[in-house]
């Protein structure tokens, strides 16, 4: 069953009320006085009766200093984030007013420092603010940056954005993708081999759930990182690649890192794996199947995405491998979740019998849920066709 916004009003408003009951036998009116209130704690029963637990000393957790009374527990002043600083409110929001008010096309070239953070945050709250979730049409607000971005570049970017960025980029780079575009290139006076050079940071894609990113170079560790609809191409990626993913699509063009896929739930990976052992080490979960991309559902998709990628970034990587794509086509794994491709089969075969997309997920769900026979007779089988 699908709920409403009311649905939660109700259930904060139960919640707010069982805090009020509490705060009440505990003497309290407002929050405020309860912070720091180490005193009124207690330990639980179930912690003195663990073998392990019951030997853990709370003193220096629990310690409250003698200071006087005017010492401010609680907040006390607005903290100043600094945000009327940041380049989106100081260069990019002014520029980026024909987009916002009037759904114009806008072109920006700036330059960007490793201090400039969150860029195109800002700027998205605006977007969606004014237009909604549906954002704008793609590409309607191009940005085009040079320099090192800091952290979180991109982060939360709604669709009808385009950041285009020439040089590196720090940590978190597209953090929750909402829709928009990200592009990050290496300047072209970098002449070395871009699978081998980080050009993003850590946790790049993290919680990503819609939109596109490509990256000529490789990323740092946690890349995609419960990505659950980001669309993504990298030249290479550190540990923990495409942990806790549960949708999407990622392509990668170069090494992996060890424990990638590890509790991957949904999504579809493409690695690029000349050295398929090494690849295979690599990963650490069993619930991961491999195949080899020969269904041309498959290839059409995967080669979209290099020539996207080659168009956007120039990439010598991608170049090479659509230059001759029938044998570098046959060095790609393809590692999809073996729940999850069961799901998939089982809701291909129901829309084979002629059902609406709605009605054969549910379908499916029903069949997989009851763990039936005919669930895991027509897996088998489409699985098979397949």
């Amino acid at each position: 069953m699908i709920g409403t916004p009311e649905h939660i009003v109700n259930y904060m408003h139960f919640v707010a009320e069982e805090v009020r009951e509490i705060m009440a036998e505990l003497g309290f009116r407002t929050i405020n006085e309860m912070i720091g209130r180490t005193d009124l704690l207690q330990k639980s029963d179930r912690i003195a009766a663990h073998w392990k637990a019951k030997h853990l000393d709370f003193s220096a957790l629990l310690y409250q200093p003698n200071v006087s009374a005017a010492v401010g527990r609680f907040q006390q002043r607005k903290q100043d984030h600094k945000l009327d600083s940041s380049l989106d409110r100081s260069a990019i929001m002014a520029a980026c007013s024909p987009a916002l008010e009037r759904r114009e096309p806008v072109n920006l070239t700036l330059p960007i420092e490793n201090t400039n953070r969150v860029v195109g945050t800002l700027l998205g709250h605006e977007l969606t603010k004014r237009w909604g979730a549906e954002g704008l049409p793609n590409d309607t607000i191009r940005i085009h940056l040079q320099g090192s971005a800091g952290q979180s570049l991109g982060a939360f970017l709604p669709k009808g954005i385009t950041i285009h960025l020439t040089g590196d980029a720090n940590d978190y780079v597209g953090k929750g993708l909402s829709g928009g575009s990200l592009i990050v290139r290496k300047p072209a006076i970098f002449a070395k081999d871009s699978s081998t050079q980080v050009i993003a940071g850590n946790v790049a894609l993290f919680g990503a759930t819609a939109g596109e990113a490509y990256v000529n170079g490789k990323a740092g560790e946690r890349f995609a990182v419960r990505n659950s609809g980001g669309r993504a191409v990298v030249e290479g990626v550190g540990d923990h690649g495409c942990e806790y993913m549960t949708g999407g699509r990622v392509v990668i063009l170069g090494e992996i890192g060890k424990n990638f896929g590890a509790g991957m739930s949904g999504g579809i990976v493409y690695v690029y794996a000349p050295n398929l052992q090494q690849f295979k080490d690599r990963v650490s979960d069993d619930q991961l199947e491999f195949h080899d991309v020969t269904n041309s559902r498959d290839q059409i998709e995967l080669k979209t995405m290099i020539e996207k990628h080659a168009s956007y970034t120039d990439s010598t990587i991608a170049h090479r491998i659509l230059a001759d794509w029938e044998h570098h086509v046959s060095l790609f794994i393809k590692v999809i979740p073996t729940a999850y491709r069961e799901m998939n089969d089982l809701i291909q075969h129901f829309m084979n019998e002629g059902m609406a997309l709605d009605d054969a997920v549910l379908k499916a769900f029903q069949a997989k849920k009851g763990n039936t026979n005919e669930a895991t007779h027509e897996t088998t089988l489409v699985a098979t066709k397949n």
